[in-house]
């Protein structure tokens, strides 16, 4: 089933490789042989084509960009992005497997009392449990 959007037209996936490198060299606003550099330098890895041509996705685009920013406005070399960019990859999926932990973790405290509840339901309602004030000590009747 295809995904569309509000208008009805139909949505590509964002990691949908579509591209091909003279589009996402333009969508990206740099010279196709800059990304064919990124490409080697394992930057971008973009998806291939039958032919082996290179296809882009949205999310390359946007990683294009970012190493566009990085290097040129941030001054970072480009071993720097490329670790910039495995160290955000890397906190992407610790953030995604947080996540996967926390909805573990609610689905077991939600067992939890459920089992809790179960077993406060089977208690015996006709005993009533009594304070310390209404015991009174037993003592043996005096002996004749």
């Amino acid at each position: 089933m295809t995904d569309h959007d509000a208008e009805g037209s139909p949505r590509i996936a964002r990691d949908r490789p579509v591209f091909v490198i003279s589009v996402a060299a333009q969508l990206a606003g740099m010279h196709p042989q800059t990304l064919r550099q990124y490409d080697r330098l394992g930057l971008v890895s973009p998806g291939r084509a039958a032919g082996r041509g290179r296809r882009y996705s949205h999310h390359d685009i946007e990683a294009l960009r970012e190493v566009q920013r990085l290097s040129q406005d941030e001054g970072v070399n480009l071993a720097g992005v490329k670790r910039i960019l495995e160290l955000e990859d890397h906190v992407a999926a610790l953030r995604a497997r947080l996540l996967e932990l926390e909805g573990e973790l609610a689905n077991a405290l939600l067992a939890t009392a459920n089992a809790e509840a179960r077993v406060h339901a089977s208690y015996r309602r006709d005993l009533v449990p009594l304070g310390r004030a209404d015991l009174l000590p037993w003592r043996s009747p005096p002996r004749p």
